[in-house]
C-alpha cells in the first residue's frame, strides 16, 4: 500500500481499527485548535473570488442548515415550500479538496516539536476549511467529504474524518476537475521520484495543488549522539548506531537534498511548495498557503517554519 510513495506493511483489523481510533481522538482537539488558529489570521485574509468569473449565474439548489443566508433566492424559494440557493458559474464550478496524510509516521513527535506532525496536519487542514468556508468557498476532502459550500464546513469535515478511515494514500482523484485546487499536507519522507509518480499527473491535468511539507525539528537537525536505535514507523524495521553523530551530516545532506529535488519539481509543474516545522506556530503554515492560494507573488512569500 504506497501512501504518497510510502511502502507500509498490511496491518491487520485490530491494528487499522487501533490507529483509527487514534485519529479520531485527535481530531475535537485539533478543531478546538483550528478555530483559535483561523481566528488569530482571519483579519488580514482576503476572499478569492476575483469579478466577472463567478457573476453568471448556474442554477438553484437545495438550502443546506449552516449555508450563508444571504445566498437564498426568496422568490425562487416562494414558489414552493423548498428553500433555494442561486449559484454562480464559479461557485458551482470550483472546489477546494484538503488532504492530510494519515501514515504511522505522521504520529511522531520529539522533545522538540509542538505537537505531532500529524496534529499539526490536521489543525491545518481544519483551519483552512474554517477560514475557507467562512469567505463562500467549496471546499471537499477525498475520501471523507464531498464537496459543500456552508459555514460549518470545518465543523462538518472534522465529523467526517472521525468516522472515516485513516487514509494512507491519496483516494482517487480523477472527478477533480481542471478548474479546482488541491492542498496536499504530508511529511514526504519518500523518495521525490515516488511522490511525483502521485502529483505529476494531477498537475498535468491542469489542477492546481499547493503542497505543504511538515517536519519534526529532529527530522532536519538531527540532534542524536552515542548509541542510538531508530524504528521505522511504516514497516517496523530497526537500525542501530553505535556513535549516531557520525552519521550526522551525511543524514542531514540528505534530507535537505530530497527537500530541494521535490519542492523543485513541483515547483516546475506550477504547484507551490511550503515547508512548516512542528516547534513553529501553526499560523505560519495557514498564512503561507492563503498567500498561495490567493495567487500572490513567490518574492512576497515568507517560508512558514
Amino acid at each position: 500500500m504506497a501512501a504518497l510513495g510510502k511502502t507500509v506493511q498490511p496491518t491487520s483489523s485490530s491494528e487499522a481499527l487501533s490507529r483509527a481510533r487514534q485519529r479520531a481522538a485527535l481530531v475535537p482537539d485539533c478543531l478546538v485548535e483550528a478555530r483559535r488558529v483561523s481566528n488569530s489570521v482571519i483579519a488580514g485574509w482576503h476572499g478569492r473570488r476575483r469579478r466577472g468569473i463567478g457573476e453568471n449565474f448556474w442554477q438553484f439548489r437545495p438550502y443546506a442548515p449552516g449555508e450563508s443566508l444571504s445566498r437564498i433566492d426568496w422568490r425562487r424559494s416562494a414558489r414552493d415550500d423548498h428553500t433555494y440557493l442561486r449559484d454562480r458559474e464559479w461557485e458551482a464550478a470550483h472546489t477546494l479538496w484538503l488532504w492530510a496524510d494519515a501514515s504511522a509516521s505522521m504520529m511522531f513527535k520529539s522533545d522538540l516539536g509542538q505537537v505531532s506532525k500529524e496534529s499539526r496536519a490536521l489543525v491545518v487542514v481544519l483551519a483552512l476549511a474554517e477560514i475557507l468556508s467562512r469567505s463562500g468557498e467549496r471546499i471537499a476532502y477525498p475520501g471523507a467529504m464531498e464537496p459543500v459550500a456552508a459555514r460549518n464546513a470545518a465543523e462538518r469535515l472534522a465529523g467526517a474524518l472521525v468516522l472515516a478511515p485513516p487514509s494512507t494514500a491519496l483516494p482517487n482523484l480523477t472527478r477533480i476537475t481542471a478548474r479546482n485546487d488541491i492542498v496536499v499536507v504530508s511529511d514526504f519522507l519518500d523518495p521525490p521520484e515516488d511522490v511525483l509518480a502521485t502529483l505529476a499527473p494531477l498537475a498535468k491535468r491542469g489542477i492546481r495543488g499547493h503542497v505543504l511539507e511538515v517536519c519534526d525539528p529532529v527530522e532536519e537537525i538531527f540532534p542524536y549522539a552515542g548509541r542510538t536505535e531508530f524504528v521505522d514507523p511504516e514497516t517496523g524495521g530497526k537500525l542501530t548506531l553505535g556513535r549516531a553523530e557520525t552519521a550526522g551530516e551525511e543524514y542531514r545532506n540528505a534530507y535537505l537534498a530530497r527537500r530541494e529535488v521535490l519542492g523543485g519539481a513541483l515547483r516546475r509543474l506550477g504547484w507551490s511548495f511550503t515547508t512548516h516545522r512542528t516547534d513553529r506556530p501553526a499560523s505560519e503554515a495557514l498564512v503561507a498557503l492563503h498567500m498561495h492560494l490567493s495567487g500572490m507573488p513567490a518574492t512576497t512569500l515568507a517560508r512558514a517554519g
